[in-house]
């Protein structure tokens, strides 16, 4: 490492009583990249909030923190403006909250600019049309005039990096960057993070809770816990021969895009500790399946363990160099303890109730896919909105073609996964379905029923079977219910008489505590809580269950005990599922088969693995290539294939293939090749026993 530009050093934060940061220490160097991992409270915004003097005032620091050997901590606050975004600047997780609203994104720039710099207003406005092309935003002279609510979520990030990078800072701390963006997006925010730090030599500090990211893009691995490092060291170090369970628990837990097969995620049991309550001894104890006898007594210093760059804080570190088999081998449905806040609260059992054989999937050989009964089938379905203009006299000046034409079917047992940017239909298509009403155009059937074709008598009877699992549990669940109200609410509405027995068999189904029942949601954790979504769901033993990004909100660690749960469940009761994310990882630990939808239009589906293995479609080729993979070396030797711009206007859509204007494939086609890609919409064509493709020129590889 280069001479250190940042130096942290005993880094303490307390919020009164609450011990969010821990004696947190590290350096950055010129040009190198840190990545900060862990999971959510572990204490890395708070860390970076304090490096940049930005917290509270009720806020108590103390420690070191240095740029270039200048002590910031306890700098006058005149003395501390003058070196943030000419020295040390920072890219906020949300740039709309970031950047002021009522001033043109240009003129924000060229603010930053000639805060810093001597320069007249037209070089500062000359300067932030620079960066603008810099971070690759198109037409950058043109969107300079812009406001940020114009940009789209990706745009607004890279105009942020290019506020950021204005005054050639020797330190650049990003904080959550890529979190909301969908995988293309992030891949071209990382890019610009790549060109941003070879034009500028910063050192970067990248706080992420995406391991992908970290793998592709740091030089080095600091993972927090409990407010305090638990590890540290150069990415490969920590990657590939890790020794802090905590850091095995979390590589262990991620769905990864390049493995193939059905086996079991591993969840870390429990939650991470409230800072205001930590366990005695080392924190991660409670969680930790290594923990012995000695782990309880005293917490472990951060101590060198393979080289004197590789650290870790654990007292059985000279033990351990990999993920281990007890590491590999989770129950099925890993609950979360109880929130701390009820004292009551004592950790599940990891496996979930048995159920009864009434309830169980029969056994013996799979039945093929065209011998099931279909329970959804989608079949042209149209979506359209008016764009209206005007606040008294209205008017409709053009149409939003929010889902143009989508075609598929849902087999009995059988996971589909919805995936695909935002903007691209997925919702859409979910709403109309859940509806239960006649479509604009095209056909939905659910059960074999036409849903156009049914009454209100008909269409709530036919609700018990089709249930909806939303993506933020505590927005989907009344605080002012408890969780039995919660559960018991669907059964009294449909009749159901046996509630009580019902609600402790349902939470006993989804791996949480019966007694739990008479407290309310925001008394349990954030994976307990899509637990108890889940629960309510399969209330009225429904045969179709709707899952709308039901773990896009959760840690890894949580997220891999729901989707254990997910796919237990699936297996036991015989359930259907449509899965709609935009984590293609995800879906293919859990889906049979994958839609992948573009501008309202479906661009290629088919089996998971012959889509996953073999895609045909370029958007799907660049979905794919921008997911990171939790590996170094297979993140450092990819192709990636880097989408330029952002999705069209479903106002305006192109015409012919809607992906033309995007497409890498369509830039390497003659003039004569291009006709039917700018004339003629594809429709899918099927090149395998299932897999189709909208493309004119996708083809099977020899």
């Amino acid at each position: 490492m280069t001479s250190p530009v940042l130096q942290v050093g005993d880094l303490h934060v307390r919020f009164g009583d609450l011990h969010a940061v821990r004696g947190v220490g590290f350096e950055v160097g010129a040009g190198e990249v840190l990545g900060i991992v862990g999971e959510s409270g572990s204490g890395k915004s708070v860390t970076s909030l304090a490096v940049m003097g930005l917290l509270p005032a009720h806020a108590r620091v103390s420690g070191s923190v240095r740029v270039h050997g200048t002590e910031l901590l306890g700098a006058k606050e005149r003395n501390l403006t003058r070196l943030r975004g000419r020295t040390i600047s920072m890219v906020f997780q949300d740039p709309l909250s970031a950047l002021t609203p009522v001033y043109r994104v240009g003129d924000q720039i060229a603010e930053a600019v000639r805060i810093h710099q001597k320069v007249t207003r037209e070089q500062a406005a000359s300067r932030a049309v620079e960066l603008l092309d810099l971070v690759g935003i198109p037409s950058p002279r043109q969107r300079a005039k812009a406001f940020p609510h114009e940009f789209s979520g990706g745009m607004r990030q890279r105009a942020m990096i290019a506020m950021a990078i204005a005054n050639d800072p020797d330190v650049i701390i990003c904080d959550e960057p890529t979190t909301a963006l969908d995988v293309t997006i992030q891949a071209q925010v990382l890019d610009v993070l790549r060109t941003a730090r070879r034009e500028t030599g910063a050192a970067i500090v990248m706080i992420t809770h995406d391991l992908g990211v970290v793998a592709g893009l740091a030089d080095r691995v600091l993972v927090m816990y409990a407010g305090r490092v638990v590890e540290m060291g150069p990415v490969d170090d920590v990657y590939y021969r890790t020794r802090m369970p905590y850091t095995m628990g979390l590589l262990a837990s991620i769905p990864r895009l390049d493995e193939g097969g059905r086996q079991a995620l591993v969840p870390i049991k429990g939650q991470p500790p409230s800072p205001a309550a930590l366990p005695p001894g080392c924190p991660f104890h409670p969680r930790c399946p290594h923990a012995v006898e000695a782990c309880v007594k005293a917490e472990p210093a951060l101590e060198p363990v393979d080289t004197p760059r590789h650290l870790a804080a654990c007292i059985r570190a000279a033990e351990l160099s990999a993920p281990e088999p007890e590491l590999a081998e989770p129950e099925p449905a890993a609950a979360e303890p109880a929130a701390p806040e009820p004292a009551a609260a004592e950790p599940r059992s990891a496996a979930p109730a048995p159920v009864s054989e009434a309830e169980a999937v029969p056994a013996g050989p799979a039945v093929p896919r065209g011998g099931r009964e279909v329970v959804l089938a989608v079949d042209g379905l149209v979506r359209h909105y008016p764009l209206m203009k005007g606040a008294v006299f209205r008017r409709r000046i053009g149409t939003v073609h929010a889902v143009d034409g989508v075609t598929f079917d849902l087999r009995e047992g059988e996971t589909l996964g919805l995936v695909g940017e935002s903007g691209s239909g997925k919702t859409t298509a979910l709403m109309q379905i859940l509806e239960l009403t006649r479509p604009q155009r095209g056909r939905i059937v659910v059960l074999g029923r036409d849903v156009a074709d049914i009454g209100g008598r008909e269409r709530a009877a036919m609700r018990r079977h089709l249930q909806v699992v939303f993506q933020d549990p505590l927005a989907s669940l009344d605080p002012r219910m408890t969780v039995y109200d919660i559960l018991a609410e669907p059964l009294r509405t449909h009749g159901r008489r046996d509630q009580g027995r019902r609600v402790l068999e349902l939470l006993d189904l989804v791996g949480l505590d019966p007694t739990h029942a008479s407290r309310h949601p925001q008394d349990f954790s954030g994976g307990q809580r899509q637990r108890i979504g889940i629960a309510r769901a399969l209330a009225l033993e429904p045969r179709l269950v709707v899952l709308d990004e039901p773990v896009s909100a959760l840690d890894v660690s949580i997220q891999a005990g729901v989707i254990n749960l997910l796919r237990d469940l699936r297996r036991r009761l015989g359930l259907s599922y449509l899965f709609v994310a935009h984590d293609l990882a995800v879906v293919r630990h859990i889906a049979d088969r994958v839609a992948v939808m573009y501008l309202g239009r479906i661009a290629e589906i088919g089996g998971v693995e012959q889509v996953y293995t073999t895609p045909l479609h370029p958007y799907t080729q660049a979905l794919l290539s921008a997911v990171p993979l939790p590996d170094p070396r297979k993140e450092r030797s990819r192709r990636r294939i880097l989408l330029e711009g952002d999705l069209p206007s479903p106002a305006h859509p192109p015409s012919g293939c809607r992906f033309r204007t995007r497409c890498p494939l369509f830039m390497t086609l003659t003039e004569a090749e291009r006709i039917p890609c700018v004339t003629v919409e594809p429709e899918i064509r099927q090149l395998g026993a299932d897999h189709g493709v909208a493309c004119h020129y996708a083809a099977q590889p020899d």
